[in-house]
């Protein structure tokens, strides 16, 4: 029986093969891990959101007994508000003070928000080009083997060229501008 020739080629088709994979199994980490940030950055930025909600909720309530309280001492004989002015102000004055509180807090929840907010969309910055990565890696691979088995150096060609744009969106995905929010710190 005579053995068939192994072309030359063929070596660096399976080096070529090789590289790709290792690319594309960074690729697939470092995507998922970014993934999986932004997941999390999104509940926590849901969570602060609900926070400062509640806070609104509280802020408002005492705004609203205030008002009320105001509204009562106007309303109130001139005899009787005499009486009770004093510690109808102290009230009001204690449930305005609460509603700075709040407000203050709130302030500070918002920035926090958008500082994870920001968090997850530089995730997902970075997961998208990590996704494209494992696409046209992926496809090298494939265009790799096709061309292994059908022995056709074009293909392989072809699956470099690929695999090229897939290891530049791997870069890409580490190095990535972050996004910005106008206003808070980077």
């Amino acid at each position: 029986m005579s053995e068939e020739k192994k072309e030359p080629w063929l070596n660096y088709l399976a080096i070529t093969t090789v590289i790709l994979a290792v690319f594309a199994t960074l690729a697939t980490y470092n995507g998922g891990k970014y993934s999986t940030r932004s997941v999390i950055d999104q509940n926590q930025a849901s969570d602060q959101w609900s926070y400062y909600q509640a806070k609104s909720i509280k802020g408002y309530l005492y705004e609203v007994q205030a008002d009320r309280l105001e509204l009562d001492l106007k309303s109130m004989p001139e005899d009787m508000a005499a009486k009770v002015q004093g510690d109808f102000k102290k009230k009001i004055d204690t449930y305005r003070g609460k509603i700075l509180k709040y407000e203050d807090e709130k302030k500070e929840i918002q920035a926090k928000a958008l500082l994870i907010e920001a968090d997850r969309d530089d995730c997902k910055l970075h997961s998208k080009f990590f996704g494209y990565a494992i696409i046209f890696l992926q496809t090298a691979i494939l265009l790799c083997a096709v061309a292994g088995f059908i022995k056709k150096k074009p293909l392989w060609f072809a699956s470099i060229f690929l695999g090229l744009i897939g290891i530049f969106c791997f870069l890409q995905g580490f190095y990535a501008m972050p996004i910005s929010v106008p206003g808070l710190p980077k």
